[in-house]
């Protein structure tokens, strides 16, 4: 299949890009309440990110902008340390997102692409199930028309669920209503602009009637504008969590571009979506908007509608920011119905049947997707520790499942005695190798020739060729000689450095 050039725009492009812009109007409105952030707020990050992005872009389909972890994440990071919404918080929101434009632009000189893959499966499915549920809880006070509800996230949705006398009746039929319009125009066609028509409708209903729900109210009509005039003495404070939010963040987008990429059999480049998602997150923190990363559902309809070359997401982007000069018809849209839209989108993530199967497959495995869900539950909003808990979890459980497949075979001839240990000889294994060995040496006290076979052992670290070492010293020094065979290529330098055995 012949394909227009990535660097010429299409009819195709102008279409899709303003399908997703349809979409995304509404859907960053809702993300900027997610992240602490006025409405505007998410207009300024749904606009001038997604022009700069495409200048970098590799995947032609990725469409980037406000997305619901990302900006759980901003949240978790700057809510303990300001008041949502307020102008401190947005200006720390501001300098975060250039933490992380940063951090993505350097790791993608860097040809840092495969860092995700130190984030395992189970972490991502366990962190984006845990996310889901906050981020429902989040929503559930608007949908149900509550004003005076926790701040603290897991308390926010047991509170809304237990006190059904203070829900709000109009809003709560808003909100579902809302919620039936896009889970049945789902099932009519993928392409169904579900959420637009329960945005108008939502406006139109609300506008014409005496709806007594909370409501967006006024949007400012004015153009981003960059300034530099950021906290910089905060900078301390957001660096970690900025580098979580540009690698969780990645992790999400390098899914979408890859599984894009290899339905149409195309080739992308990880390092170039990286400084493509940097810039766009620059572009955020410059021009008022906060932490943005790549969206499946977006990239989905933009792939569903035609887009052909990377600059469909500009469009995308020119549309917002035509837009926002016009964002008054957004002020009568109902708080119910925004926060339908999101937990319609979110519900899909919590994914019970891949915890269970994870945990069918590998019960470590399990632990550490269930570890990181409920870390993510308990800290929220520091969320971005729970990603942190989880990659250690992760580290723990590959640490012990190789330290549990170390044994030594041994072999006896006469006075020769041969020990053949498997496994991986590394930091964590190399005290109980050297142990088994002892032990093996001291079952048989007969032997006069001891002869270490390495054919089977598939690592060894610094450590390791210590502790090898020091089992030789000790051996020799109880009157045996001492062979090593089949030193495996990979552990020769190693060895050599350490001095042989």
């Amino acid at each position: 299949m012949t394909l227009p050039s990535n660097n010429r725009i299409t009819t195709a492009d102008v279409i899709a890009g303003l399908s997703v812009a349809l979409i995304l109007i509404p859907q960053a409105i809702a993300y900027a309440d997610i992240a602490g952030m006025p409405a505007v707020t998410g207009l300024y990050a749904a606009s001038l990110p997604l022009i700069v992005a495409a200048f970098f872009a590799s995947s032609r389909y990725l469409q980037r902008g406000p997305v619901t972890i990302t900006a759980l994440l901003t949240f978790g990071a700057l809510s303990a340390i300001a008041t949502p919404y307020s102008p401190d918080y947005v200006k720390l929101a501001l300098l975060l997102a250039l933490i992380v434009g940063v951090s993505r632009i350097v790791l993608g000189l860097v040809g840092g692409g495969a860092i995700t893959r130190y984030m395992s499966q189970p972490v991502i499915i366990g962190f984006t199930a845990g996310a889901a549920v906050l981020i429902i809880a989040s929503q559930a006070a608007a949908v149900f028309g509550i004003t005076d509800a926790p701040t603290r996230l897991t308390s926010r949705l047991a509170f809304v669920l237990t006190h059904p006398g203070a829900w709000n009746g109009q809003a709560v039929a808003m909100g579902a209503g809302a919620a039936a319009i896009m889970l049945i125009g789902r099932r009519l066609h993928a392409v169904f602009p579900g959420v637009l028509v329960a945005v108008a409708a939502g406006i139109g209903i609300a506008a014409t009637t005496s709806y007594s729900g909370a409501v967006v109210g006024d949007v400012p009509a004015s153009l981003p504008t960059v300034s530099l005039a950021l906290p910089w003495s905060s900078l301390p404070k957001l660096i970690i969590p900025g580098v979580v939010i540009a690698i969780v963040g990645f992790a999400e987008s390098i899914a979408i571009a890859r599984t894009m990429a290899a339905a149409d059999r195309e080739r992308w480049d990880p390092d170039r979506e990286l400084i493509s998602l940097g810039a766009a997150n620059i572009a955020a923190g410059l021009a008022g908007g906060f932490p943005v990363g790549g969206s499946f559902s977006r990239s989905s309809l933009n792939h569903m509608t035609g887009a052909k070359t990377r600059w469909s997401g500009a469009v995308t982007g020119l549309a917002v920011l035509a837009f926002i000069p016009f964002s008054a018809v957004l002020t009568d849209l109902p708080r119910a119905v925004l926060g339908a839209t999101v937990i319609v989108a979110v519900a899909r993530l919590i994914r019970i049947d891949q915890l269970i199967e994870v945990t069918r497959v590998s019960w470590g495995q399990g632990a550490v997707a269930w570890g990181t869900a409920a870390a993510t539950l308990v800290l929220a909003p520091r969320i971005d520790l729970a990603v942190l808990i989880g990659v250690g979890l992760a580290a723990m459980v590959r640490v012990a499942r190789e330290v549990a497949r170390v044994d030594v075979k041994a072999t006896v001839d006469g006075v020769r005695l041969t020990l053949a240990p498997t496994g991986v000889l590394f930091y964590a294994s190399a005290d109980l190798l050297e142990t088994t060995l002892s032990d093996a040496l001291a079952a048989h006290p007969a032997a006069e020739v001891l002869v270490v076979d390495l054919e089977r052992l598939r690592r060894i670290d610094y450590t390791g060729a210590m502790a090898l070492k020091t089992f030789a010293a000790d051996a020799r020094g109880a009157g045996l000689e001492v062979e090593f065979r089949n030193v495996p290529g990979h552990a020769s330098a190693i060895t050599e450095r350490t001095g042989g055995f």
